[in-house]
């Protein structure tokens, strides 16, 4: 399709990325997480039959992940302003994704795809509305930084703002699926729970399974009860 998609993400670095993992999680097991949705969503977008994969990144990439994909450097700025910069560097239909949601599949953007390569698409932009109340992707047949910039992201309301701009902007708009992002750990075991024998999955499962040992292993005995006629 003639088509561009672009993941927003941050270089894994412990103490720069998913830094609210942290606790339960060291700051190394939180980049480590990090990395494995960065991957894990890189290796979906690869999938894509579209024209164009853009990785906009703050830092560098692996070299895994950046094959199959042109690697520009994020511009400074609020994440509304950044996420503006993309598309006003985009000449053909976009979609933009995040590095929180590594259970996002081509089906999840299929209705988008089925959508944008018929003659005439019902809708000029999509939103796939996260689960807090913020948004895991957004599509602009025709992308202009002004329908994303002034938006206030990371709100719970920052997916009905979205969607009331591109509505103020006489586009037509579709909804994604409602995903989770990965902002706790708690959200981290749900998707991995949706994405079993996976690579994220084994490694979530792993840490669960280490905290739950540790919990275990600091646990007081528990005190026996003092019977009647005991010597102590």
């Amino acid at each position: 399709m003639d088509l561009t998609v672009a993941v927003i993400a941050k270089q894994c670095m412990p103490g720069r990325v998913k830094t609210r993992l942290s606790p339960p999680l060291t700051t190394a097991q939180a980049a480590d997480l990090a990395q494995l949705s960065l991957t894990r969503t890189l290796d979906t977008v690869r999938r894509l039959p579209v024209r164009r994969r853009l990785l906009v990144m703050d830092g560098t990439p692996r070299n895994r992940d950046a094959q199959g994909f042109t690697v520009i450097g994020q511009s400074a700025g609020t994440l509304d302003e950044r996420l503006a910069e993309i598309c006003d560097f985009a000449e053909d239909p976009l979609v933009i994704l995040g590095m929180d949601t590594p259970q996002v599949s081509p089906l999840h953007l299929a209705a988008l795809l089925s959508d944008w390569s018929a003659g005439r698409p019902a809708h000029d932009a999509w939103l796939g509305p996260a689960d807090d109340g913020g948004f895991w992707a957004i599509a602009l047949l025709r992308p202009r930084g002004a329908l994303i910039r002034g938006v206030p992201m990371s709100t719970d309301r920052t997916g009905a703002r979205q969607l009331a701009r591109l509505t103020q902007h006489g586009l037509s708009t579709g909804l994604l699926p409602v995903l989770r992002d990965m902002d706790f750990f708690a959200d981290a075991i749900e998707i991995a729970g949706a994405i079993p024998g996976t690579a994220f999955a084994s490694a979530v499962f792993a840490v669960a399974a280490r905290q739950a040992g540790h919990a275990r292993l600091q646990a007081p005995e528990p005190a026996v009860p003092h019977r009647a006629g005991d010597r102590r």
